[in-house]
């Protein structure tokens, strides 16, 4: 049965609440300890304490390091969690997140995302908190994680460049990307960082409410501040998936689409990769054409699938592309119920898939078939069709 992690950031969200309400919910801190250390950075610790937020028992995680570089590129990062020794789940996890992070700095600075310098993200704690919070989910076995709406003050951030307006651009575009609701908080204060909204932006599978699900754990994350009239924590409520949810007799399926731009890659690798993405488990795949920057023609290349497939199909549509970046959004698909029948035309068995509107041939098998019978394939089509009725609509009490 499918692990769902729901994410409740309605105080806010950043990287080191995220990682301790993990460790709150049961996540081994020995795996975590051991996922940063295989960074091979020395100097590294991570301190867990019990506190208390409002009243709400918490757990507190600060990571404290000796190492003083706190710029650092792109491809630096990649160099340190490629080179760890990091279960492959982990380390692709890890890698999406500042995958999205270089993306969506470099259209900020107008930049190329592969030459994006990290300021504060790349401050090694970032690092610890992103590889940490990918390593907690990997313990607890979680394959789809829901985010509720974030959090979000007002008033002024400071940052390498400077005072600049709070949200952080950064932190307001990773979640604009990604569909992320938010609210306001009464605050100044900023509650949202650019870490915290990266890790929801990559990881999140869809955005709702608390899901059908059988909660097993809760855990509560601290945020460093504490103030007076709300509890600044980060809730996560983990548990089993249940069944979807069942409309005119169909389900109504949470699915997810995945999205990246494309202006250097051939057709015939875009044909190859659409056909690797349906053989590994996605539901659809497809190319639409757009005009990037610059007026530069190209492919935006798009993947359906379930949300316990999204790490896989990311995975392997970076390897196939080389693409430095995928969007990941939720959809909800309404899918009608049907079944498959198998129906002779000439003595040759063709499947078809019918519902209580229509019916539709399985076209390998009527493209066989038409070839071994020496007819024009949309007469072997029509007469396939012609030999099945439409499922029966079932009535609702």
């Amino acid at each position: 049965m499918s692990r769902v992690a729901w994410i409740n950031p309605g105080a806010g969200i950043a990287g080191d609440m995220l990682l301790a309400a993990l460790i709150d919910a049961g996540a081994n801190v020995t795996t975590i300890r051991g996922a940063i250390g295989a960074l091979g950075v020395d100097g590294i610790e991570l301190r867990i304490e019990r506190t208390s937020r409002a009243g709400i028992a918490s757990t507190r995680v600060d990571v404290h390091t000796s190492d003083t570089a706190t710029h650092r590129s792109a491809a630096d990062i990649h160099a340190l969690i490629n080179a760890a020794d990091l279960t492959a789940r982990v380390a692709e996890q890890a890698s999406a997140v500042f995958a999205l992070l270089a993306q969506v700095e470099g259209e900020l600075h107008g930049v190329d995302p592969a030459d994006v310098e990290f300021h504060e993200v790349g401050a090694l704690d970032s690092i610890a908190d992103i590889v940490g919070a990918c390593a907690a989910l990997d313990d607890l076995d979680v394959n789809d994680v829901v985010v509720a709406p974030v959090g979000l003050g007002t008033g002024l951030v400071r940052s390498a460049h400077g005072t600049i307006p709070g949200p952080a651009p950064a932190t307001m575009a990773l979640l604009a990307a990604a569909g992320i609701d938010v609210r306001g908080i009464d605050t100044e204060l900023e509650t949202a960082t650019p870490t915290g909204a990266a890790l929801l932006a990559a990881l999140a599978t869809s955005t709702s409410s608390i899901p059908a699900m059988t909660p097993t754990t809760v855990g509560y994350g601290a945020g460093s501040a504490d103030p007076p009239d709300r509890a600044n924590v980060v809730q996560i409520v983990i548990g089993a998936a249940t069944g979807p949810d069942v409309v005119d007799g169909a389900a109504i399926e949470t699915l997810v689409v995945l999205d990246t731009n494309l202006d250097d890659v051939t057709g015939e690798v875009l044909a190859y990769t659409v056909t690797r993405l349906i053989e590994a488990g996605a539901r659809d795949a497809w190319t639409t054409s757009i005009t990037m920057k610059k007026g530069r023609p190209a492919q935006q290349l798009s993947v359906l699938c379930d949300a316990d497939r999204v790490t896989d199909l990311r995975a392997l549509l970076v390897a196939e592309t080389g693409t430095l970046g995928v969007r990941t959004t939720p959809v909800t698909r309404w899918a009608s119920e049907r079944d498959i029948t198998s129906v002779d035309v000439d003595g040759q068995a063709i499947s078809v898939k019918r519902s209580a509107v229509r019916a539709k041939a399985e076209f390998d098998d009527a493209a066989a078939a038409a070839r071994a019978l020496g007819r024009p394939l949309r007469q072997v089509l029509a007469d396939a069709i012609a030999r099945v009725r439409p499922a029966p609509r079932r009535s609702t009490p």
